[in-house]
């Protein structure tokens, strides 16, 4: 299974990771590689508990993510 991550710049160093098709599923890591492996280990855990719990792994639905430059005026 595929998943989209966003991974964040931690303001005290480092990053944080969530995956938005699983609520509550976040990691971090001080590099980008060391938060992408500490993310997928903690996708495999939270879909681990939630097949223990019986309950059906979110399929991801299609997601985009885009930026939107705005202009505040003074």
């Amino acid at each position: 299974m595929d998943y989209t991550i966003l991974i964040h710049q931690a303001e005290e160093g480092g990053f944080w990771s969530e995956v938005p098709a699983l609520p509550g599923c976040y990691s971090q890591g001080e590099t980008i590689d060391e938060t992408l492996e500490n993310t997928k280990e903690a996708i495999e855990a939270h879909l681990q508990a939630l097949k223990e719990d019986q309950v059906k792994a979110p399929i991801e639905e299609s997601l985009f993510i885009g930026r939107v430059r705005v202009e505040v005026a003074d």
